[in-house]
């Protein structure tokens, strides 16, 4: 077994704390290769930031448990070697099971989240409750989930959203004995959160997407006030990417993300973990489409992967900076 803070890491808990206080959110940057990580380390630095280096069962399945680990060591020393020892934790994203949780634990996890939504409540409560008791004996932080969210992300698939019901929140804090709180307030997982019928257009014809149900965000923030809350699906789809892509032979349609506005908005209040990854996602791929189309003679990987890192510590240097407000809290 591997303890976090051998590999420099920190958990959640003092961060989200300040993040609470001083009314902004610590952003959960998704990776899986060394790209993307040089990126959010790079940003972050950067800006001064607290970052929360995020990874999916399908992530750690594509990059090897093992080398994730050192890849999260790695980040830590990186960050030093850019002059700044910002706070990083390694955040399992959308654990399904005990075994999984615990594996990651033994890894040198600083933190994971048990999304046990698509069980029964009771259910939910039992296996979330089983994960923050071997959790919280090793040091590590626990992310629970309390309604469902639409969209795919890897192996999270869920055809309809369900809000989280205000009500069940002090019984699931309190019997489970999580860290923080992911809820369903209307964001969704993938770059395709909105279909067309369900947005507005502006007087320029931009597609402007239902508001997140903040009536619903209130009523939980009263029912355990200053308690750590976590949004999931919170990509802003950025149209440019989506232009670019399609440009160089793309195919991207209808894809319709957060406005940065609402983001801001929830980030002053007690949610104070915001994830991102398929910004991300579409960031690199269209610095790696506009090489390959425009530059059809490149052959070498580090010739369209550096741009692509570039153009991503670009985006997620202007998310801590403008969305989430974490920019100088490191």
């Amino acid at each position: 077994m591997v303890h976090y803070s051998e590999l420099g890491l920190v958990n959640t808990n003092e961060l989200f704390k300040k993040a609470i206080e001083g009314k902004y959110a610590i952003p959960a940057f998704n990776f899986n290769n060394m790209e993307q990580m040089q990126a959010i380390i790079a940003a972050c630095v950067e800006t001064e930031s607290p970052v929360i280096l995020q990874v999916s069962s399908g992530a750690r399945k594509y990059a090897n448990q093992t080398l994730l680990r050192y890849m999260a060591q790695g980040a830590v020393e990186y960050a030093k070697e850019l002059g700044k020892n910002i706070p990083v934790v390694l955040h399992l994203d959308h654990g399904d099971s005990f075994e999984l949780c615990k594996s990651c634990i033994d890894s040198g996890f600083s933190s994971v989240m048990i999304d046990g939504s698509h069980f029964s409540y009771e259910e939910n409560i039992a296996l979330t409750k089983q994960v923050v008791e071997y959790a919280h004996a090793h040091g590590v932080s626990v992310e629970g989930e309390l309604g469902v969210l639409a969209g795919v992300e890897d192996d999270v698939v869920a055809e309809h959203h369900t809000y989280t019901r205000p009500e069940e929140v002090v019984d699931f804090v309190t019997r489970t004995g999580v860290d923080s709180l992911a809820i369903s307030i209307g964001t969704s997982h993938g770059a395709n959160k909105f279909t067309p019928a369900q947005c507005t257009r502006d007087e320029n014809g931009i597609l402007i997407p239902p508001p997140l149900r903040f009536d619903i965000l209130e009523e939980i923030e009263k029912q355990i006030p200053g308690f750590p809350i976590v949004l999931h699906g919170a990509s802003s789809v950025p149209q440019e990417y989506v232009a670019t892509i399609n440009k160089y032979g793309g195919a991207l349609k209808d894809s319709i993300g957060i406005p940065e506005e609402q983001l801001r908005r929830a980030a002053s209040s007690a949610v104070c973990k915001i994830n991102i990854d398929s910004d991300g996602r579409l960031a690199m791929t269209a610095a790696v489409r506009e090489v390959m189309a425009t530059k059809p003679g490149e052959f070498d990987p580090r010739k369209y992967l550096g741009p692509a890192r570039d153009e991503l510590k670009k985006l997620y240097s202007h998310k801590t900076v403008n969305v989430l407000g974490s920019a100088g809290k490191a």
